[in-house]
């Protein structure tokens, strides 16, 4: 059966992996695919620490995406994913009932209080991923490839316009923030991020969230990190805040006890980065519309859902097939 998926970012080339898992012929049709560095799309931009979230919906998408990433970077380190010591912190709890994914990660561990940097109230280590994107992006591109999925490079202005180029009646829709316009989503919303590649041998991954979250993310073959970070929503600045990126660096510094205090604004080999994620008020649409499926608005999670969205959107697929199916049989 052929699919088309409208977005090549995370979500559409793993939707293209799972779909392609069940023999269905797959063609995406995207504005900006692999290699790409335009501004307008998230997922090369994106930390893409594989950190489950202790108060996001879809755990068990979560679940699967963790799985997935685990396995992939077992099998395969040519895919950009390696596996990092990572370390947890909150300020705005002091135990961790809500973590719910103390049960999947390897090697969990609380930290104890008197271990904790200043103005922390829970902390905790485990072994989970990080994701270099420009790496894994065009990897996942060449394995779909391989497995014969087409790439037409094309801003469309709606849904149906999809439909016409490639012949396919079913249409999984993952366009990120193009869904305010294709899928008449107002609910969409753009969460302008900021964040610095910085030259370091620091190999661990660390976050600090509550009241504002920090962190540090390295990048495999990179010889160095992704510090932050920031989410503005409906700030559609791109330019680069100097007194942000000051703020960012003496937030990491603190954050990883002075093992990042020799990176110098004005000397170290850094590059700004600002891009915008795709959120959605009230969460993703992981749903049926028709004979579309809807997989957006996942925000700053994209990857952490990844895999187990793509899992989801299989499933609406062949749900929507055997519907028309059956319809057809009836008539």
């Amino acid at each position: 059966m052929g699919v088309t998926i409208i977005g090549a970012g995370v979500i559409g080339l793993l939707s293209a992996l799972t779909l392609t898992d069940a023999d269905h012929q797959v063609t995406i049709v995207a504005r900006d695919l692999p290699g790409d560095e335009s501004q307008d799309w998230a997922s090369p931009w994106a930390g893409a620490a594989i950190f489950p979230h202790p108060d996001a919906k879809g755990h068990s998408l979560q679940v699967e995406s963790f799985k997935y990433f685990w396995a992939l970077a077992h099998r395969d380190p040519t895919s950009g994913v390696q596996v990092v010591k990572a370390t947890e912190f909150y300020n705005d709890r002091d135990d961790d009932s809500a973590v719910w994914y103390k049960t999947l990660v390897p090697q969990y561990r609380r930290i104890t209080t008197k271990e904790l940097p200043r103005g922390v109230k829970l902390g905790f280590t485990f072994k989970t991923m990080t994701v270099n994107p420009t790496i894994f992006l065009p990897w996942i591109q060449k394995e779909l490839e391989a497995r014969g999925v087409r790439f037409i490079r094309k801003e469309i202005k709606d849904l149906e316009e999809a439909r016409r180029i490639t012949g396919n009646e079913v249409v999984v829709h993952a366009s990120g923030l193009g869904a305010f316009d294709l899928a008449g989503d107002k609910d969409v919303v753009a969460a302008r991020g900021q964040t610095m590649f910085v030259e370091t041998d620091f190999d661990e991954l660390m976050m600090l969230q509550g009241t504002h979250y920090t962190y540090i993310i390295p990048r495999m073959h990179t010889g160095g990190a992704i510090i932050g970070g920031v989410s503005q929503e409906r700030k559609l600045d791109r330019e680069v805040d100097d007194k942000l990126r000051s703020d960012i660096l003496a937030r990491v510094k603190d954050l990883s006890k002075e093992r990042l205090d020799s990176v110098d604004l004005e000397k170290s080999s850094t590059k700004d980065i600002v891009a915008f994620r795709p959120g959605r008020k009230g969460g993703y649409p992981l749903e049926t519309e028709g004979k579309v499926v809807h997989a957006y608005g996942f925000g700053s999670l994209g990857y952490v859902y990844g895999y187990g969205a793509a899992l989801k959107v299989k499933e609406l697929v062949e749900c929507v097939i055997k519907s028309r199916d059956a319809l057809r049989s009836r008539l």
